[in-house]
């Protein structure tokens, strides 16, 4: 079986001829960094039927643990398959362009799940990674702030921020550029005031990629580990923040699914939240 992938702006490309052994959604808070998403789903399987097909070199990589390497584009920030795992690859599933021919089958580090992401599904849910030794992951629990200011920061910690003000919406976007882009199911993106937002580290640093078709669509990233960052709407004086990226607790979660018109095969909504085929409303 032949499935092909890439990143958001199309510069690296990949090839997987043959089947995965399994897909997990795991719940650790690295891997949240990394996708600025709620969890982060891969497929797993042998190295040998990988090879990248186009912009191989224009990878950029992140040791986020001990031995961990990901990778991301340099150009627009999107998660791409971890190569560097000995004689097995781990493809972010939302990085494929077309289904990948099987089921998730387990939740991972399920107790360590952002505390606004409610799991609803029937799969089984584990602590850790089962059957194997216990990798390095971001155990911190996120908590409510003692001051009622929200703060966050990339993986690698270079870029930061602090949200003095309440999210006007929380939507789960499932429109085909988020999944790209954060290489996910899905992200979970916060709205708020323009002037209740700002970098408190690195800010100088972010890079942008814009999509030529989209009227505000960009992807916000840090150079360094790729993780996804808010993004600041001037004309529209909004940021939009991937809860992902969040170091507390905002105390509430998303208030609907939108674009769920484009939403990936692989992943069934199974909460009660208001559906939309688009935008919502």
């Amino acid at each position: 079986m032949m499935i092909t992938g890439g990143c958001l702006c199309g510069t690296v490309r990949w090839n997987y001829d043959g089947e995965f052994d399994r897909i997990t959604h795991c719940h650790c808070g690295i891997c949240r960094k990394a996708h600025a998403a709620p969890f982060a789903s891969y497929a797993i399987g042998s190295h040998a039927p990988f090879e990248y097909t186009a912009g191989a070199d224009e990878k950029s990589s992140y040791e986020s643990s001990r031995g961990f390497i990901r990778s991301f584009c340099s150009h627009c920030g999107s998660v791409l398959p971890n190569t560097d795992l000995g004689d097995i690859v781990a493809i972010p599933v939302g990085s494929m362009d077309g289904d990948p021919g099987l089921s998730p089958s387990a939740h991972i580090f399920a107790k360590w799940k952002a505390p606004w992401h409610a799991i609803t599904d029937a799969l089984p849910q584990h602590d850790n990674y089962p059957g194997q030794a216990e990798p390095a992951v971001d155990r911190t629990e996120r908590t409510p702030s003692s001051d009622g200011i929200l703060r966050g920061s990339c993986l690698c910690g270079k870029i930061a921020y602090e949200i003095d003000g309440e999210f006007k919406v929380v939507h789960n976007c499932h429109c085909s550029r988020c999944r790209k882009a954060r290489a996910a199911a899905h992200t979970t993106n916060g709205f708020v005031d323009l002037d209740d937002i700002r970098f408190t580290r690195g800010g100088d640093a972010i890079k942008t990629y814009r999509v030529a078709a989209a009227k505000y669509f960009a992807q916000v990233f840090c150079p360094d580990c790729g993780s996804g960052l808010p993004r600041l709407d001037e004309e529209r004086q909004l940021a939009v923040v991937p809860l992902g990226s969040l170091d507390d607790d905002p105390r509430r979660g998303a208030d609907d699914h939108i674009f769920v018109g484009s939403k990936s095969t692989w992943y069934p909504i199974t909460d009660d939240l208001p559906k939309f085929e688009g935008a919502a409303g």
